[in-house]
């Protein structure tokens, strides 16, 4: 088994099969008990193994099936968050705005009632799939950005320092329940960096009391905290979005604004990188990006089932080498290809094989294979 980075990757969610969305149905409707959902949960977890060992993927993930959404996993495993119908943003679309999600907060001191992906990861690497067994999980700045001081209540949490505190405590005993399993790829997904660079959340953002840039810096030290303790085999990587949810996104705006802080100061490996319309800027930010560390250009859609056309992509890293060394890219999609968790999204499996066989494509050809 190769190990990170490498050049083809996958953000790590993908359509959930109709047998786990009926079996998700049933459960909540008092049809089907707990045994049965998590049978069709590990069924469908191993079909998706499956799938992309047979792509030849070099890292796989269990699609995020057990989770209602991308950022479920940590909300329903902590004790103490509630939600609140508000948020810096609202989901848009070609069609105008599409609504604010509903935002999480700590309505009290949160506790790790449960392990958040440790459990999740167990099962993957006990299928023993060819690739990389990858687990995916919410930054730490998703639990804050979105309601800034409304993110926890006065009487949980005295400021936003012991907030974040308390957050890096939970994750600190997370990955080391997943190194002590033999977790070799940790994901952090987060929107709150690809959203500061939005001109109108930074415009929010000020309203509410805070500096973005500052906002940004903190947002940099909780992560580089709460990664802090991690093994030295463990290779951890950033995906950073402006959101997804069946085709829709919260913001826009190239990376420029947090790209010195971020790319720089992140005490990551790898940046999974939004590129997939004009809503993420052109590649010059990618200047700031250091030795060391890989960036991975989501240059293909998951919004969308159009296929975008291979030379295109390839002189796009053209463009994108211009700026950073070639040998510290890598090729992906823009976010995964099923976020939001239910039905009704706008790829379906048969899209996201041919998306992901074109990023295996193009990384043999720009860079001699997927993993090298």
């Amino acid at each position: 088994m190769t190990t990170p980075p490498f050049r083809a990757e996958h953000v790590g969610s993908f359509v959930r099969p109709d047998a786990l969305l009926e079996a998700a149905r049933a459960h909540r409707a008092g049809r089907l008990d707990a045994a049965g959902l998590r049978a069709a949960e590990d069924a469908a977890i191993q079909g998706i193994v499956a799938f992309q060992d047979g792509l030849g993927m070099p890292a796989v993930t269990d699609g995020e099936f057990r989770r209602r959404s991308w950022s479920a996993g940590v909300i329903d495993a902590l004790d103490g968050f509630a939600l609140r119908r508000e948020g810096l943003l609202d989901f848009r679309s070609e069609w105008g705005s599409a609504g604010i999600a509903a935002s999480p907060y700590a309505a009290r001191r949160l506790g790790r009632a449960r392990p958040i992906v440790a459990g999740d990861y167990r099962f993957l690497a006990g299928l023993a799939p060819k690739g990389l067994p990858k687990v995916t999980i919410a930054s730490p700045p998703v639990l804050h950005f979105f309601l800034g001081p409304r993110s926890f209540e006065p009487a949980a949490y005295a400021d936003r320092d012991a907030y974040f505190a308390d957050l890096v405590r939970i994750y600190r005993a997370e990955l080391a329940e997943l190194a002590a399993a033999g977790c070799g790829y940790v994901q952090l997904d987060d929107t709150a960096l690809g959203c500061i660079c939005d001109a109108a959340a930074r415009e929010g953002v000020r309203a509410r009391g805070e500096d973005p840039d500052a906002l940004t810096d903190a947002y940099v030290a909780l992560i580089n905290a709460a990664i802090a303790e991690r093994p030295a085999g463990m290779f951890v990587g950033l995906h950073m979005c402006r959101g997804n949810f069946k085709g829709r996104w919260m913001a826009e705006g190239g990376y420029e604004a947090i790209a010195k802080r971020v790319f720089g100061g992140l005490d990551v490996d790898l940046l999974l990188l939004e590129y997939d319309t004009p809503r993420a800027g052109d590649f010059a930010p990618l200047r700031f990006l250091p030795a060391g560390k890989t960036a991975a250009l989501g240059l293909i859609g998951t919004k969308t089932p159009a296929l975008e056309d291979r030379d295109a992509v390839r002189r796009r890293i053209d463009e994108a080498a211009a700026h950073a060394p070639l040998d510290r890219l890598a090729v992906s999609p823009q976010c995964g290809f099923s976020s939001a968790g239910g039905g009704g999204q706008p790829v379906g499996p048969d899209d996201t094989r041919r998306k992901l066989e074109l990023v295996l494509r193009i990384a043999e050809e720009v860079w001699g294979g997927p993993a090298t």
